[in-house]
């Protein structure tokens, strides 16, 4: 009777040591014993890996510079030019004044030929869309849909008029850029299609087709107008507008020509100049420009391809020299410094 008692108690020890036991069950992953890939950098390999980068991004580079060099771009500075010298010593007046005469005719030379579609653009120079208060003066809510145009609690300092809501509102939207140009060419009108030149995306998704402007400014003075009988998400030069930029210096899409321009054409530009960059210092620039593989006219990312690439060669090269001049052997423990000097330790 005492030894199955003891059997069994054994029995119930072992079984209650089993459970309460913190050994972890056998794994490779427990055990550390999963394959491992543990590359040597050999001077064969980092010589091999630097050729492989230079080679690689040196033509990447010519070409993209050749693709910049081919885009033919006329840039045109008129904000001082299209002030009279009558006003000259009171610039801000003249803009301001809604009974002085604005327009203002600019003659362009194509340099070269022009390919269809050619892009215009508007340039604004050391104008802060990226400011804080700025970005944030706006209401996504009342931009997307009627039922939201009374929420303007984002939209200070403009978000009211008389009590009544400003559709849309905000700052962004009240800055609207109101120049306007109109191109000719051998006294024949150059249309300029200013359809699809926003982001698909902010047609579709952040400006509402049954949202229309409400009580927005006349234009006289600051931003432009808006057809209160259109949309918003048909205003396409707003939309183009509400995405702020992130630099000070930048240029938003105002059309497109679709027909070439052959070399050593005159274009006729009569230019609205209404838009108040006077008083901040900012310039104004009329743009036209074709497009290439890599877009418009910027030799930086050729630039950037063709130095990366140009230094990984210099120190393949430079590896190349010091492998065959002074030679060593692979993992060779005499090279250590305490190795080479071992009384230096001690001193």
């Amino acid at each position: 009777m005492n030894a199955g008692s003891a059997d069994g108690g054994s029995e119930i020890s072992q079984v209650t040591s089993k459970k309460h036991s913190r050994k972890p069950k056998y794994s490779r992953f427990t055990q550390q014993e999963l394959p491992a890939c543990k590359p040597i950098l050999t001077p064969g390999w980092v010589i091999t890996a630097f050729v492989f980068v230079g080679i690689i991004f040196i033509p990447i580079g010519l070409a993209s510079l050749f693709a910049s060099e081919s885009v033919v771009e006329i840039v045109e500075r008129y904000d001082k030019d299209c002030v009279p010298s009558s006003h000259s010593n009171d610039v801000l007046g003249f803009i301001q004044s809604s009974q002085t005469n604005k327009t203002c005719i600019k003659t362009l030379t194509v340099p070269k030929k022009m390919k269809q579609p050619i892009y215009v653009y508007y340039e604004l120079d050391n104008f802060y869309q990226n400011h804080r208060r700025y970005v944030k003066s706006r209401s996504d809510k009342q931009l997307r849909s009627k039922k939201h145009e009374d929420v303007t609690k984002d939209c200070s300092p403009e978000a009211t008029i008389d009590g009544k809501p400003i559709v849309p509102c905000g700052l962004i939207a009240w800055s609207l850029f109101n120049d306007t140009y109109g191109f000719s060419l051998s006294t024949e009108p150059l249309q300029v299609n200013k359809k699809e030149i926003a982001w698909s995306s902010d047609r579709s998704s952040k400006f509402g087709s049954d949202v229309y402007p409400k009580n927005f400014q006349k234009g006289l003075i600051g931003g432009a107008k808006l057809n209160e009988s259109q949309p918003l998400n048909e205003q396409e030069n707003l939309i183009v507008w509400m995405r702020p930029a992130a630099l000070p210096t930048f240029r938003k899409l105002y059309g497109r020509i679709e027909v070439d321009l052959e070399a050593n054409e005159k274009i006729e530009v009569a230019i609205e100049n209404n838009y108040n960059t006077y008083s901040f210092g900012g310039k104004k620039k009329l743009v036209l420009s074709t497009t290439s593989w890599v877009g418009g006219k910027n030799d930086f990312l050729g630039v950037a391809y063709l130095t990366v690439g140009g230094l990984c060669l210099f120190m393949a090269i430079g590896f190349i020299l010091l492998y065959v001049v002074r030679p060593r052997p692979l993992g060779d423990p005499s090279y250590l410094s305490w190795n080479r000097n071992p009384g230096g330790l001690l001193n």
